[in-house]
Protein backbone atom coordinates (compact mmCIF):
# COMPACT_ATOMS: atom_id res chain seq x y z
CA UNK A 1 0.00 0.00 0.00
CA UNK A 2 1.38 3.41 -0.92
CA UNK A 3 0.30 6.91 0.12
CA UNK A 4 -2.32 7.22 -2.64
CA UNK A 5 -3.86 3.87 -1.73
CA UNK A 6 -3.98 4.91 1.93
CA UNK A 7 -5.68 8.20 1.06
CA UNK A 8 -8.26 6.38 -1.07
CA UNK A 9 -8.96 3.89 1.72
CA UNK A 10 -9.25 6.65 4.34
CA UNK A 11 -11.68 8.62 2.18
CA UNK A 12 -13.85 5.58 1.57
CA UNK A 13 -13.86 4.37 5.21
CA UNK A 14 -14.55 7.83 6.68
CA UNK A 15 -16.99 8.91 3.97
CA UNK A 16 -15.00 12.06 3.16
CA UNK A 17 -13.45 13.44 0.01
CA UNK A 18 -10.03 12.33 -1.12
CA UNK A 19 -8.82 15.92 -0.72
CA UNK A 20 -9.90 15.94 2.93
CA UNK A 21 -8.31 12.55 3.55
CA UNK A 22 -5.06 13.72 1.92
CA UNK A 23 -5.02 16.86 4.06
CA UNK A 24 -5.67 14.84 7.24
CA UNK A 25 -2.92 12.32 6.42
CA UNK A 26 -0.38 15.01 5.54
CA UNK A 27 -1.23 16.89 8.74
CA UNK A 28 -0.75 13.75 10.85
CA UNK A 29 2.56 12.94 9.16
CA UNK A 30 3.71 16.55 9.59
CA UNK A 31 2.90 16.53 13.31
CA UNK A 32 4.72 13.23 13.85
CA UNK A 33 7.73 14.55 11.92
CA UNK A 34 7.73 17.80 13.90
CA UNK A 35 7.61 15.98 17.23
CA UNK A 36 10.49 13.70 16.23
CA UNK A 37 12.56 16.67 15.05
CA UNK A 38 12.00 18.21 18.48
CA UNK A 39 13.36 15.05 20.12
CA UNK A 40 9.96 13.95 21.43
CA UNK A 41 8.58 10.42 21.41
CA UNK A 42 5.32 9.78 19.52
CA UNK A 43 3.08 7.01 20.80
CA UNK A 44 -0.20 5.78 19.32
CA UNK A 45 -1.52 3.28 21.87
CA UNK A 46 -2.08 -0.11 20.29
CA UNK A 47 -0.44 0.88 17.00
CA UNK A 48 3.14 1.70 17.99
CA UNK A 49 5.63 4.36 18.92
CA UNK A 50 8.38 6.31 17.20
CA UNK A 51 11.47 7.64 18.91
CA UNK A 52 14.75 9.26 17.91
CA UNK A 53 18.00 7.63 18.93
CA UNK A 54 21.61 8.75 18.46
CA UNK A 55 23.85 6.44 16.44
CA UNK A 56 27.51 6.94 17.37
CA UNK A 57 30.26 7.56 14.84
CA UNK A 58 32.01 4.38 13.82
CA UNK A 59 34.59 2.92 11.52
CA UNK A 60 33.41 1.01 8.46
CA UNK A 61 34.86 -0.60 5.36
CA UNK A 62 34.58 0.41 1.73
CA UNK A 63 33.45 -2.82 0.00
CA UNK A 64 35.21 -1.91 -3.26
CA UNK A 65 38.64 -1.08 -1.88
CA UNK A 66 38.56 -2.79 1.50
CA UNK A 67 39.88 0.42 3.07
CA UNK A 68 38.53 1.80 6.30
CA UNK A 69 36.23 4.82 6.29
CA UNK A 70 34.73 6.96 9.03
CA UNK A 71 30.95 6.90 9.29
CA UNK A 72 29.53 10.04 10.94
CA UNK A 73 27.23 10.00 13.94
CA UNK A 74 23.56 10.61 13.15
CA UNK A 75 20.06 10.49 14.55
CA UNK A 76 17.95 7.50 13.56
CA UNK A 77 14.22 6.94 13.92
CA UNK A 78 13.07 3.78 15.64
CA UNK A 79 9.57 2.31 15.45
CA UNK A 80 8.23 -0.24 17.89
CA UNK A 81 4.94 -1.89 17.01
CA UNK A 82 2.19 -1.86 19.62
CA UNK A 83 0.49 -4.98 20.93
CA UNK A 84 -2.69 -4.54 18.86
CA UNK A 85 -0.70 -4.18 15.63
CA UNK A 86 1.52 -7.15 16.49
CA UNK A 87 -1.48 -9.31 17.27
CA UNK A 88 -3.23 -8.29 14.05
CA UNK A 89 -0.23 -9.33 11.95
CA UNK A 90 0.39 -12.62 13.74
Amino acid sequence: MNKTDLIDAMAEQAGITKASAKKALECAIGEIEGALKGGKRVSLVGFGSWSVSQRAAREGRNPQTGGTIQIKAKNVIKFKAGSDLSNAVN
